[in-house]
C-alpha cells in the first residue's frame, strides 16, 4: 500500500521511517509546510516527497498520516475525509474542545476511518494491565498513580501551539487511564507551576503539574508530570487493588534509582525520549493503521476517545485556573 505523511518534524520523520519498514507498506510519500525539509527527509529515508498536501492527496494514497503541527490537525483530517482516504492523526484532534467536537461530527457523518495516535494503547505493559483489570486479577481497584515525566523541555516555539501541559502531555495519561480501567472520569482537581524556563509562564503554561481524578466507580487516580526530569524520560502507571497491585513501566530502564542501601535496581540505562520508551508501541500502532487501511481491523482509537481525553485535559486546565474541583 501507498501511505502519505504530512509533517516531517521529529515525530513525523520518525513515523515515516517506521512506515517504510512495515511489510504492508510499499511506498511512503511525504510533504511538509517547508518543502525543502520534506525533500531532505525523503532523501535521508529513501522515500518520495511532494511539494504540498494537495499534491500528496492527489497522488493515489491508500492511507494518510498526519504528523503536522497541532493547529493544522483539524483541517488536515477534514481534507483526508474529503479525499476519502483512511486517516491517522497524531493527538490531539484540535487545540480546543469546540473544534475537536466539530471534527467528531465530521467523522461521524463520514464512512472514512480515522485513527487517533495514542500510542500507549499499543504498549505491552499497558495492554497487560488492561487484561489484568478485565480479568479481575486485582480485585477492585481503589487507587491508580500515573506519571509522564519528560527528561527535558521542548523548544520555546512549541509551547504556544501545544495547548498547554494537560492537553499536550498528561492527555496521554487521561487516555490510557480510560483504556486500562474501562471507566470514565467524573471529577478533577488540578494544579501546576512554572519551575523552570520562564517562557512557559509567558504563554500561560506550566512545566510541572498534578491532578486528582475520580472515576465513575469511585477509584482515585493521582496524575503527575513535568518537563524537567533529570533522571530521564519516565512514564509509569501503578494500579492498586483489593487482591493485588501491578506497575507498568517498571523495568531495568526506569528513570529512577532506589535510596535503599545495596539495591541496584533499576540497572539502566534510562530512556531519554518518548520515542525510545515507546518505540515498539509506535510500530504496533502504525501496523494497526495499515490493517485499518486494509479493512481488516476496526479503528482502535477513535475521535470519540480523543474527545473524551481532551475533555479531561480541558477540565484540568479549568481547575488549575480557578483552583476548584471540576465535574465532567
Amino acid at each position: 500500500m501507498r501511505i502519505g505523511l504530512v509533517g516531517v518534524g521529529r515525530i513525523g520523520a520518525f513515523h515515516a521511517a517506521t512506515l517504510k519498514e512495515l511489510p504492508a507498506v510499499d511506498q511512503v510519500v511525504v510533504a511538509d509546510a517547508d518543502p525543502a525539509r520534506a525533500q531532505a527527509v525523503a532523501k535521508e529515508l529513501g522515500v518520495t516527497s511532494v511539494p504540498d498536501v494537495p499534491a500528496l492527496l492527489a497522488s493515489g494514497l491508500d492511507g494518510f498520516v498526519i504528523a503536522a503541527a497541532t493547529s493544522a490537525h483539524a483541517s488536515l483530517i477534514s481534507l483526508g475525509l474529503a479525499a476519502g482516504v483512511p486517516t491517522f492523526c497524531e493527538k490531539p484532534v484540535a487545540l480546543d474542545l469546540a473544534e475537536t467536537s466539530r471534527v467528531v461530527e465530521l467523522v461521524e457523518a463520514s464512512s472514512v476511518p480515522v485513527h487517533i495516535g495514542f500510542q500507549r494503547r499499543f504498549d505491552a505493559g499497558y495492554q497487560a494491565a488492561r487484561a489484568a483489570v478485565q480479568a479481575g486479577e486485582l480485585g477492585f481497584v481503589h487507587h491508580i498513580r500515573a506519571n509522564t515525566n519528560d527528561a527535558f523541555p521542548p523548544h520555546r516555539e512549541y509551547i504556544p501551539q501545544s495547548g498547554g501541559f494537560f492537553r499536550d502531555c498528561t492527555v496521554h495519561d487521561f487516555d490510557i487511564i480510560r483504556y486500562v480501567t474501562g471507566r470514565e472520569v467524573v471529577s478533577v482537581y488540578a494544579t501546576g507551576a512554572n519551575r523552570g524556563e520562564t517562557f512557559f509562564g509567558e504563554y500561560g503554561d506550566v512545566d510541572s503539574a498534578a491532578a486528582l481524578l475520580t472515576l465513575d466507580d469511585g477509584t482515585f487516580v493521582a496524575v503527575s508530570g513535568t518537563r524537567y526530569n533529570g533522571a530521564g524520560h519516565d512514564v509509569r502507571m501503578e494500579l492498586h487493588g483489593s487482591l493485588g497491585s501491578i506497575a507498568v513501566g517498571l523495568d531495568s530502564h526506569t528513570a529512577l534509582r532506589s535510596a535503599e542501601p545495596g539495591v541496584s535496581f533499576p540497572e539502566g540505562p534510562p530512556h531519554m525520549t518518548f520515542m525510545d520508551r515507546f518505540q515498539p508501541a509506535y510500530v504496533a500502532e502504525l501496523t494497526a493503521f495499515t490493517e485499518v487501511v486494509a479493512g481488516t481491523r476496526e479503528v482502535p482509537c477513535t475521535v470519540w476517545d480523543a474527545l473524551a481525553a481532551f475533555r479531561i485535559a480541558d477540565a484540568c486546565e479549568l481547575s488549575r485556573h480557578e483552583n476548584r474541583v471540576v465535574t465532567l
